[in-house]
């Protein structure tokens, strides 16, 4: 039975983007798409459509920095890092989250 999709939302994709680059460090679109989806368990799938706008607005807020290198397949790609503007960011969207989720919980445990 296929697992049911799940849609992320922009914020939330820019805490995900944001926590990847912090965790593995420097990476390139796919390479990020891809460990997100890893670490999902397959839950969250990012085609080109939904990560490379994300990299773009992320890079234009100047939360990550973008830079040409080689991938593993000795690709010419863009290689994305978090800045420290984007590390300060991550920790205001980090404590954003968990306010939010603990709202959620008192709601649905009230529910």
């Amino acid at each position: 039975m296929p697992q049911p999709r799940s849609d992320v939302l922009q914020g939330t994709l820019d805490l995900l983007v944001l926590r990847t680059l912090e965790t593995i460090g420097p990476m390139h679109g796919w390479g990020l798409s891809r460990r997100i989806q890893k670490v999902s368990g397959n839950a969250l799938q990012l085609g080109q459509g939904t990560i490379y706008p994300a990299l773009l607005r992320l890079e234009q807020q100047g939360w990550i920095a973008a830079e040409w290198g080689v991938s593993d397949q000795n690709r010419k790609a863009r290689f994305y890092s978090i800045t420290k503007a984007g590390r300060k960011r991550l920790k205001e969207e980090t404590e954003n989250w968990e306010r939010m989720m603990a709202i959620i919980n008192r709601v649905l445990e009230g529910a």
